[in-house]
């Protein structure tokens, strides 16, 4: 008979971990829930499945390099979720889908997926298979909806999840392109006049030889450094910086140092706390009411918040509701939240819709985030402006000042 392997949560929220025999594994999770557990993880022991895969004929891998994008999956997503809905088969659906699509990552994942569940996996373990595509979110989602038997709905949710995400992403990239052009644009037309034109100055005063001003001087100091170590400036520096930030954040004092800067950075810090409260509550009510386990959800979402600041908070939430506590209390110590999440936290326990609370929280918060980001953007716009004016007026002073002075000299 064969065995599978499951995790499960017992009446005191601890988890479980063990091996099960039955025919089928609707029968194993009849069995596991008659021992008084909750399953969460379940699947046919590895040697037996692996055994029974057999590869469909004519369902050749082609080449392809990469990753899986998420406007791919997104899309993938939405097409699953129809033809769950339309009433056909997991693996008939997968298999159209994959046939359909262009020779991709995805594509060879989703042969792998259809083998696999044609060998007799469930669906969400042989997305479990290939976790650079389907992450943790993606897979616990899909468990909860073959548990409850709702996965077209799942996969709907699922989708509207991933495309609110994108759409937010989109708003704030394309809120800051106009910033960073103007930025580029202005560091290459200094880098111009301090490589190509300031030398040129350079010389003339120097054939005259005229007593320069300390403001040119520095100037002249700064374009001749520039000139000679162009590659210092604009590769070794930042490169620098960038491997070194990296480092630090790879221990954990350094990663929490790094976070805890981010969140109380001026502007911008308020933009990345809401944006990761944002995702913490959207992403938890979504698989709330997917019919995952609280405790697995905030498991889920602690992993993907991003930030080790708001992960400590979600660690402690979990640790209060473990112990039979609310979940209210502890975001209110973590002073990560709002006093209005943690008041639509408190109301959404007590009416027992805190799935819909959280959903609502996170809109309320993509709307601030947004605002907030054109906001940034409006001040920076004035802020390029006189910075590039105060450059561009310090080196035109600058030149102009010995300019002047060797007017007098060939006048005289």
């Amino acid at each position: 008979m064969p065995r599978f392997t499951f995790e499960a949560m017992d009446g005191q929220g601890r988890t479980v971990k063990d091996e099960v025999e039955a025919v089928t594994q609707e029968e194993a999770i009849s069995r596991i829930r008659r021992l008084g557990y909750f399953p969460t993880n379940i699947r046919e022991k590895a040697d037996r499945a692996a055994a029974r895969r057999v590869t469909a004929p004519g369902k050749k891998k082609a080449m392809a390099f990469g990753g899986v994008s998420g406007k791919q999956l997104t899309l993938f997503t939405r097409q699953l979720a129809t033809l769950q809905d339309a009433g056909l088969p997991i693996l008939r659906s997968v298999r159209v889908l994959q046939e359909q699509m262009k020779p991709s990552v995805l594509k060879n994942y989703l042969i792998d997926v259809a083998d696999d569940i044609e060998a007799g996996s469930t669906f969400s373990e042989a997305l479990a298979r290939h976790p650079r595509a389907f992450d943790k979110l993606y897979v616990n989602m899909v468990r909860a909806g073959e548990a409850g038997g709702v996965l077209d709905q799942v996969l709907s949710r699922l989708a509207d999840f991933r495309e609110k995400a994108a759409r937010l992403k989109r708003r704030v990239m394309g809120a800051m392109i106009y910033p960073i052009c103007v930025l580029v644009f202005a560091t290459l037309i200094v880098a111009f006049v301090m490589i190509y034109i300031i030398p040129q100055f350079k010389d003339i005063f120097d054939e005259f030889e005229i007593e320069l001003p300390g403001i040119t001087k520095g100037l002249i100091a700064v374009a001749t450094f520039v000139k000679t170590y162009w590659w210092l400036v604009f590769l070794v520096i930042p490169g620098s910086v960038f491997i070194a930030i990296k480092l630090i954040g790879l221990t954990k004092p350094g990663r929490y140092m790094i976070d805890m800067t981010k969140l109380r950075f001026p502007l911008l810090g308020t933009i990345i706390r809401k944006a990761s409260i944002g995702r913490f509550t959207r992403t938890l009510g979504t698989l709330l009411a997917s019919g995952v386990p609280i405790l697995e959800a905030l498991n889920i979402v602690r992993d993907a918040s991003g930030n080790v600041i708001v992960a400590n908070a979600i660690g402690r939430v979990h640790d209060s509701i473990r112990e039979g506590e609310s979940m209210a209390e502890p975001l209110a110590q973590s002073k990560i939240c709002e006093a209005m999440v943690v008041n639509m936290v408190e109301v959404g326990e007590e009416t027992g819709e805190l799935d819909r609370m959280l959903v609502r929280v996170a809109d309320s918060y993509d709307e601030d985030v947004d605002a907030a980001v054109n906001g940034l953007v409006a001040l920076m716009e004035p802020l390029l402006i006189i910075g590039v004016a105060v450059v561009g007026g310090t080196i035109v002073i600058s030149l102009f000042m010995p300019l002047i002075q060797l007017m007098n000299q060939l006048g005289e």
